[in-house]
């Protein structure tokens, strides 16, 4: 592919690639596009690096982790650990700037290294292959939008009044009363660390159904496992207001004629996200929108503008999971430099919500399986018995498993426990390739004992052929 010549006309500067976004998505994608040889930039208006690095999985693990090992104490008092632990916020938090600190100079030294030019500040298209970002105006033969996903709007009077996930990461000191926003995976896995930290909380989802994508009999686990901690899960109860009461505030919330008042020191904004593509000026790039964001073919490029790609999640389309955005910037990369050889595949795509326990889900549920008419058979059960949980304590641990009947392939798998995190990843590659129970057994594969991998065995033995 031929190089286009840098030109500096009137603070101008054209490249064969602009990308807009630094986080896993669009660095991958513009370091492969750089390392076949294109001229490549690079910009954000936040510091570089993304929501993973800076204020999404990294710093949310370790709050996570601390969590966890307060959960891991609790559930052995009496079984030969004594003496109480607790979890010092301020110290918590303290370490867990320590890993996305370096993180912006780093990642911006390492693009100017690779002999990509960097760019600071908002993106705002003015032609279809035409951007302007403060003062300068870059022109690209492509450009991939990668800017990540921001707060889905509440729509409700005081929304000025609540504190967003990107902040709760990094408070300095822990409320005494935390209400969290949504039933999602976000309001859970920080209400779970709150919890621990000794907070009050609550949950409030709008609907009856919490935590969407998840096996309803897995999150019926969950929220056993969460009241017993203490948290307030509320479903049906959706968002009416929050307003200033004294030093804190009270949220009304409930169906019309059944509104209830939760008084709370903060309000944790957990309703889900969408495309952060605001103040782009899509429209003068000629990129097509609709209600969910820009509209892209299955090579993940704008169906109105085919100098434009769209990756992360930023995409409309994909679950808005790491592991998804490094997906897309290689599908995006490959489309960019073959010239769309490569379609998008979400069909096998593993969740991991980080609560205590943690619950996992690959595949397809009981509805999705109904919907698609596939003849399957269900194996679920509990694993809290099995000497590898009760020697931790640990009682809130089950299992789910779809196997198609014909095929006696796995079509999906729903766990929660400890370390279902790892053992989701050996169902989402039998999933990915059609293996069948019996390809999982004992007899085909000897798996390292005592471990949490094991424990496949005992979920699939009554399915496996004698």
């Amino acid at each position: 592919m031929p190089l286009c010549v840098d030109r500096v006309l009137a603070m101008e500067r054209e490249y064969d690639l602009l990308v807009i976004g630094t986080g896993v998505a669009g660095s991958d994608i513009a370091w492969h596009c750089r390392d076949a040889g294109m001229r490549v930039a690079i910009t954000d208006h936040q510091d570089y690096g993304g929501t993973c690095a800076l204020r999404g999985c990294v710093p949310k693990r370790v709050l996570a982790g601390a969590a966890a090992t307060v959960a891991r104490v609790h559930n052995m008092q009496g079984r030969g650990v004594s003496g109480e632990v607790s979890i010092d916020w301020p110290e918590l938090v303290a370490f867990e700037r320590t890993f996305p600190g370096p993180i912006p100079r780093r990642k911006e030294e390492g693009f100017r290294e690779a002999g990509i030019h960097t760019y600071h500040g908002f993106a705002r298209f003015i032609g279809p292959n035409r951007v302007t970002v403060g003062n300068d105006t870059v022109t690209a033969r492509y450009i991939v939008i990668a800017t990540g996903a921001r707060p889905h709007p509440l729509n409700v009077p005081g929304e000025d009044l609540v504190t967003t996930s990107d902040e709760f990461l990094y408070l300095d000191t822990l409320p005494e009363r935390i209400v969290f926003i949504g039933g999602g995976y976000i309001s859970f896995e920080f209400a779970h660390v709150a919890a621990r930290a000794n907070s009050k909380v609550t949950i409030l989802q709008r609907s009856g159904r919490l935590l969407k994508g998840f096996d309803p009999d897995v999150v019926e686990r969950l929220v056993l496992a969460s009241k017993e901690i203490g948290i307030d899960v509320q479903a049906n109860m959706p968002l009416r207001s929050i307003e200033k009461n004294g030093a804190g505030l009270r949220v009304r919330a409930g169906r019309e004629g059944e509104e209830k008042t939760f008084e709370a020191d903060m309000v944790v904004h957990g309703a889900g996200r969408v495309p952060m593509i605001e103040g782009l000026d899509l429209a003068a790039g000629n990129v097509a929108t609709d209600r969910r964001g820009i509209v892209v073919n299955d090579y993940l490029q704008s169906v109105s503008n085919p100098a434009v790609y769209v990756a992360g999640d930023a995409n409309p389309l994909s679950p808005q999971l790491t592991p998804v955005a490094v997906m897309d910037a290689h599908l995006v990369v490959d489309n960019i430099l073959g010239g769309n050889v490569r379609t998008a595949d979400y069909s096998v795509v593993p969740s991991v919500a980080f609560t205590t326990p943690p619950i996992a889900s690959v595949g397809l549920t009981e509805k999705r399986a109904k919907e698609k008419g596939i003849s399957y058979t269900v194996n679920a059960g509990d694993l809290s018995g099995r000497f590898t949980n009760r020697s931790i304590g640990e009682r809130h641990v089950g299992y789910k498993l779809l196997v198609e009947r014909e095929t006696r392939r796995v079509i999906g798998a729903h766990l929660i426990g400890p370390h279902v995190e790892e053992v989701i990843n050996i169902f989402a590659l039998a999933i990915k390739h059609n293996l069948t129970v019996d390809d999982l057994a004992l007899d085909a594969i000897p798996w390292a004992y005592p471990s949490g991998t094991y424990d496949i065995i005992h979920m699939i033995y009554p399915l496996v052929r004698k």
